[in-house]
């Protein structure tokens, strides 16, 4: 199997399955014409994440990683009338395109866009409690991220963290990269966090090889 055999999947299974979505075809267009690296979850991926919400049925979704919002739409997306979704993103330049992603998908008033490292806004955010919740920033600091994610969690939130493969170098000891290493000692939390039940999906498809880890935080 190649990439291109899973690219060509991807779009079978995208054009079978979602309707012709111009907002989202927008936002990405947008996120082109701002140059923002192309990192966001795929269509299908989005999907998930819309149908996991649904599922879930959850009114409160904290996003770590927000880049241009492609993802936060398709989730806030899924929220009934009174739900609302809190986005964290580091870079400015991304969170004013994000912003405008909003505004256009006619998201902005369910979302709010915290601008700065995830770290120094995290703190802000205690005593809140999230059902739902998407990790997906950089990975270094993922173990910080799911302690967070944990002590801002609802009992029976749902955890999803996405880029957990990393072209299967994640299981390869011998790398040194800053982002792996992040990846193996998040899942080394989540191995002894008695708090939490995951399990691992990977995945093929237009971004390569991959896969997210999802939990549900105990009651």
């Amino acid at each position: 199997m190649t990439q291109q055999v899973w690219q060509e999947v991807d779009q079978y299974f995208t054009e079978k399955l979602h309707k012709e979505d111009e907002v989202m075809e927008g936002v990405m267009k947008a996120n082109e014409r701002a140059n923002l690296p192309s990192i966001d979850v795929s269509p299908n991926q989005g999907k998930l994440l819309h149908l996991l919400v649904k599922m879930k049925g959850a009114k409160r979704i904290l996003e770590i990683g927000t880049l241009g919002g492609y993802s936060s739409i398709w989730m806030a997306r899924a929220l009934p009338e009174d739900g609302t979704l809190t986005t964290l993103e580091y870079s400015g330049k991304h969170a004013e395109v994000a912003k405008e992603n909003m505004k256009a998908a006619g998201m902005d008033d369910k979302v709010t866009v915290l601008t700065g490292a995830a770290l120094d806004t995290l703190p802000q955010l205690k005593g809140q409690a999230f059902d739902f919740i998407f990790i997906d920033a950089d990975k270094k600091n993922n173990p910080h991220y799911i302690k967070w994610a944990i002590e801002l969690s609802s009992p029976g939130a749902v955890i999803i963290t996405d880029n957990v493969v990393r072209g299967g170098k994640v299981t390869d000891t011998s790398i040194h990269d800053e982002d792996v290493r992040g990846v193996r000692e998040f899942t080394d939390i989540l191995s002894k966090e008695e708090r939490i039940d995951s399990t691992a999906v990977q995945t093929v498809g237009s971004k390569g090889y991959d896969g997210f880890i999802l939990g549900i935080v105990k009651g």
